[in-house]
């Protein structure tokens, strides 16, 4: 009997040790490993649809806000991902200029948004729409430009160029490089 009991706990024992052995051969079993820092930077922290954002400057006033379906923002390099983005900006006297496209990007650290893909900005008070491929925009300084070829229209004129700035504060439009537009002379209605 006592030899019996010894057999068993050799069996055991023998199996244990086997089986340790394996977990620590075994190459899907755990594993020491630091993270890699510059990929999780990379990493989303927040997913959120139907998401509107709200950043205020030094002094509390709305510096601009975003609305959008969808958004995606990494908090380790502040930069936030919007589809379909509708961007609300606001000069010093918090007059509201609109700015549209298919997609943007927020650095809500420096308060730049880019807008890539039939960018639009409305000048709702001046009525003037600019269209083009990628508006960036200077959040701090109020500054919108287009290194692309823009579209200036306030019916029944507009104006292309190859290059654009707008100053939001002052309310002025600089068009730069093979400026061209239609401006039809004005008509009197009886």
């Amino acid at each position: 009997m006592v030899k019996r009991v010894k057999r068993r706990i050799w069996l055991a024992g023998l199996v244990v040790t086997l089986g340790a052995m394996l977990v620590w051969i075994d190459p899907r079993g755990p594993q020491d490993s630091t993270p890699d820092p510059e990929a999780q930077a990379q990493e989303p922290g927040h997913v959120l649809e139907n998401a509107e954002i709200t950043l205020f400057g030094e002094t509390g006033t709305i510096q601009q806000s975003l609305q959008t379906p969808y958004l995606v923002h990494t908090p380790q390099s502040a930069l936030t991902e919007a589809t379909s983005p509708r961007a609300t900006l606001f000069d010093n006297e918090q007059r509201r200029w609109l700015a549209t496209a298919d997609s943007g990007t927020l650095n809500t650290d420096t308060l730049a948004l880019t807008l890539s893909g039939s960018a639009r900005l409305l000048a709702p008070d001046e009525g003037w729409q600019l269209d083009t491929e990628l508006l960036q925009y200077n959040g701090v300084t109020r500054h919108a430009w287009s290194e692309v070829p823009v579209e200036l229209q306030q019916p029944p004129q507009h104006i292309s160029a190859s290059r654009m700035d707008v100053w939001l504060d002052d309310s002025q439009v600089r068009l730069t490089d093979n400026v061209r537009g239609s401006h039809p002379p004005a008509t009197q209605t009886p």
